[in-house]
Protein backbone atom coordinates (compact mmCIF):
# COMPACT_ATOMS: atom_id res chain seq x y z
CA UNK A 1 0.00 0.00 0.00
CA UNK A 2 2.69 2.35 0.67
CA UNK A 3 4.43 1.76 -2.39
CA UNK A 4 1.04 2.62 -4.36
CA UNK A 5 1.04 5.92 -2.13
CA UNK A 6 4.36 6.55 -3.57
CA UNK A 7 3.91 6.18 -7.10
CA UNK A 8 1.22 8.35 -6.88
CA UNK A 9 3.26 10.80 -5.34
CA UNK A 10 6.10 10.62 -8.37
CA UNK A 11 3.04 10.83 -10.98
CA UNK A 12 1.76 13.96 -9.21
CA UNK A 13 5.04 15.45 -8.97
CA UNK A 14 5.90 14.87 -12.56
CA UNK A 15 2.40 15.12 -14.54
CA UNK A 16 3.68 17.99 -16.12
CA UNK A 17 6.92 16.64 -17.30
CA UNK A 18 5.12 13.90 -18.75
CA UNK A 19 2.51 16.36 -20.54
CA UNK A 20 4.84 18.47 -21.14
CA UNK A 21 7.57 15.62 -22.93
CA UNK A 22 3.77 14.16 -24.30
CA UNK A 23 3.19 17.40 -26.25
CA UNK A 24 6.73 17.98 -27.57
CA UNK A 25 6.04 14.10 -28.96
CA UNK A 26 2.99 15.37 -30.54
CA UNK A 27 4.13 18.02 -32.08
CA UNK A 28 7.69 16.44 -33.51
CA UNK A 29 5.72 13.66 -35.01
CA UNK A 30 3.52 16.18 -36.90
CA UNK A 31 6.51 18.41 -38.10
CA UNK A 32 8.28 14.90 -39.52
CA UNK A 33 5.33 13.14 -40.61
CA UNK A 34 2.52 15.25 -40.63
CA UNK A 35 0.01 16.58 -43.68
CA UNK A 36 1.74 19.78 -43.44
CA UNK A 37 5.23 18.27 -42.67
CA UNK A 38 8.25 19.09 -43.86
CA UNK A 39 8.80 16.23 -46.12
CA UNK A 40 5.40 17.40 -47.78
CA UNK A 41 6.37 20.66 -48.09
CA UNK A 42 9.07 19.57 -50.08
CA UNK A 43 7.45 17.22 -52.08
CA UNK A 44 5.38 20.08 -52.89
CA UNK A 45 8.25 22.32 -53.86
CA UNK A 46 9.70 19.27 -56.43
CA UNK A 47 6.15 19.37 -57.72
CA UNK A 48 5.63 22.81 -58.27
CA UNK A 49 9.10 22.61 -59.94
CA UNK A 50 8.03 20.16 -62.85
CA UNK A 51 4.77 21.59 -62.82
CA UNK A 52 6.48 24.82 -63.65
CA UNK A 53 8.85 23.22 -66.11
CA UNK A 54 5.98 21.99 -67.59
CA UNK A 55 4.30 24.85 -68.30
CA UNK A 56 6.92 27.03 -70.03
CA UNK A 57 7.39 24.34 -72.32
CA UNK A 58 3.80 24.47 -73.14
CA UNK A 59 3.68 27.60 -73.33
CA UNK A 60 6.55 28.17 -75.56
CA UNK A 61 4.84 25.52 -77.90
CA UNK A 62 1.79 27.96 -77.61
CA UNK A 63 3.97 30.80 -79.07
CA UNK A 64 5.53 28.78 -81.80
CA UNK A 65 1.92 27.58 -82.82
CA UNK A 66 0.51 31.90 -82.78
CA UNK A 67 3.58 32.74 -84.72
CA UNK A 68 2.35 30.31 -87.46
CA UNK A 69 -1.02 30.58 -87.67
CA UNK A 70 -0.17 35.20 -87.90
CA UNK A 71 1.96 33.92 -90.56
CA UNK A 72 -0.92 32.23 -92.69
CA UNK A 73 -3.46 35.00 -92.05
CA UNK A 74 -4.84 36.09 -95.46
CA UNK A 75 -3.23 39.67 -94.92
CA UNK A 76 0.62 38.46 -94.49
CA UNK A 77 1.02 34.66 -96.02
CA UNK A 78 4.55 33.31 -96.03
CA UNK A 79 4.86 31.29 -99.23
CA UNK A 80 7.29 29.34 -97.54
CA UNK A 81 4.82 27.97 -95.05
CA UNK A 82 2.17 28.06 -97.18
CA UNK A 83 4.37 25.61 -99.57
CA UNK A 84 5.10 23.21 -96.69
CA UNK A 85 1.91 23.10 -95.46
CA UNK A 86 0.41 22.64 -98.71
CA UNK A 87 3.03 19.80 -99.38
CA UNK A 88 2.35 18.07 -95.42
CA UNK A 89 -1.66 18.00 -96.10
CA UNK A 90 -2.20 17.66 -99.87
CA UNK A 91 1.06 15.01 -100.25
CA UNK A 92 2.02 17.05 -103.21
CA UNK A 93 6.07 16.91 -104.23
CA UNK A 94 7.97 18.42 -106.92
CA UNK A 95 9.35 15.84 -109.80
CA UNK A 96 12.95 16.09 -108.71
CA UNK A 97 12.12 15.13 -105.02
CA UNK A 98 12.24 11.94 -103.72
CA UNK A 99 9.49 10.51 -101.46
CA UNK A 100 10.33 8.00 -98.63
CA UNK A 101 7.80 6.74 -96.30
CA UNK A 102 8.35 5.36 -93.08
CA UNK A 103 6.33 3.32 -91.16
CA UNK A 104 5.01 4.72 -88.29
Amino acid sequence: MKRLIEQRYVVRQNILTIIGLGLCVYFTWHIVAGERSYFRLMSLERQIERTTAAYEQERLMREQLEAKVVKLRPGSIDPDLLEERARAVLGYARPDEQIVILPQ
